[in-house]
């Protein structure tokens, strides 16, 4: 046993070696929206866009921060009720009353949803269509009803945007991170996020890398016109990365006309990048979506691991063996070396823990989860490699994408 398992934790360490020093330094949390406090010269429009279904709990919370921003310039929120049955547009508008701001909000109830779009871009594109046909905005904020927005979000994401000239900016808003489930999935969720898309890359125009957080999105209305709306994306499971990518790519809807949702969910264009975007992390603005067991996580990451992988069988098959060899492996080749006195084996299996453990404590330190949280990384690859395979299922038995009461055919 331990001559089979040499070579691989002496592998899965040279994996992390590589991963550490090669790899865009993911693991770093450094990636955040500080920006100069200084006086823009102009102060754009800009129309937010929120679909909501049913999210009557959460609104008196999400939509007040939006209300509430410090913006000096014209600011309106666009509400699009998606076929709520719990009173979600009456609550967003009595949200909106109770700050006398009426004015500032516009709720539209959504058309049943058209077939080839999922739900969430449906309603966007609703919303989207009506902000520039009414207002004109030069910037929409894109943000789910589950955001709670830090007061001076907007005019950080406006400063940003305006002093780096980007089309695009986004924040991976802070996750809810209170139950135990939620200390033990959360953080590994966006550090393999980071993982598979290195924010220093991500906002490095020569890079072409893109992605995005689809909690708080902000691009320009001339950007969005560009890539021909959300109709290149209206099939996109993973919708912030699609978009993202078409907007990085220096994608324009003349070059094609045809349905790109497949290729751009996951996959990094190999063309020059043209436009510059830029994604990082939020301490400030949260998602309050709860997590109160391991269920609803799992959930979440079914829907979409599949779609990572490109519905590809060989994917799947590579993608397993890799976690298992760069994040179990090493905690298995520390246990069995050290129980037939191979030290060897136990020694190299342990730095590979110990590399591993390393390049996650940033992240557990930034949601301010218990250190020893670093060492259970390999138990957590498991049970998203478990959430993977469920994800194939999913799809393989026509349940793939399912949310919010609705399956999407993928």
């Amino acid at each position: 046993m331990t001559e089979i398992l040499l070579p691989l934790v002496l592998l899965s360490l040279l994996i992390w070696i590589g991963l550490l020093t090669l790899w865009g330094q993911f693991w770093r949390t450094d990636q955040q929206l500080n920006v100069t406090e200084t006086q823009l010269e102009k102060l754009p429009s800009v129309c937010a866009v929120i679909p909501a279904r049913n999210e009557a709990d959460l609104l008196p919370k999400t939509l007040r921060s939006l209300l509430c921003q410090n913006y000096p310039g014209s600011f309106n929120i666009f509400l699009v009720d998606d076929q709520s049955t719990d009173g979600t547009a009456e609550v967003a508008q009595q949200t909106a009353q109770a700050l006398n701001k009426n004015q500032q909000l516009h709720v539209i109830t959504a058309e049943p949803l058209s077939p080839g779009w999922s739900g969430k871009l449906w309603a966007m594109e609703q919303g989207i269509n009506k902000a520039i046909a009414t207002l004109e905005p030069d910037y929409l904020l894109l943000t789910d009803a589950d955001i709670e927005h830090d007061v001076a979000n907007l005019h950080q994401l406006i400063t940003k945007a305006e002093q780096e000239d980007l089309e695009l900016v986004s924040l991976m808003v802070q996750l809810r991170c209170e139950n135990f489930w939620e200390k033990l999935m959360i953080p590994a969720f966006v550090f393999f996020f980071q993982k598979l898309y290195p924010f220093s890359w991500v906002n490095n125009p020569k890079k072409t890398t893109a992605a995005a957080a689809g909690g708080c999105i902000l691009v320009r209305k001339a950007t969005l016109k560009r890539i021909g709306g959300m109709q290149v994306i209206r099939q996109a499971l993973i919708d912030d990365c699609a978009l993202a990518h078409a907007v990085k790519s220096g994608f324009t809807q003349s070059q094609d006309s045809g349905d790109r949702t497949k290729s751009q969910q996951n996959t990094i264009s190999s063309s020059h990048s043209s436009s510059k975007i830029w994604l990082g992390l939020s301490s400030s603005t949260h998602s309050l979506r709860p997590y109160l067991s391991l269920s609803p996580i799992w959930d979440m990451v079914a829907r979409t691991a599949f779609t990572q992988l490109n519905y590809s069988p060989l994917l799947l098959i590579g993608t397993l063996f890799a976690m298992i060899l760069v994040y179990i492996i090493p905690p298995l080749g520390f246990i069995i070396g050290a129980l037939t006195g191979n030290w060897l084996v136990a020694l190299t299996g342990l730095s590979a823990w110990l590399l591993m453990s390393l390049a996650y404590l940033p992240m557990i330190r930034f949601y301010r989860c218990p250190v020893w949280l670093t060492f259970c990384l390999p138990i957590i690859a498991f049970l998203y490699n478990l959430m993977t395979i469920d994800s194939a299922l999913r799809y393989w038995q026509g349940r793939g994408g399912a949310w919010k009461g609705r399956v999407y055919k993928v």
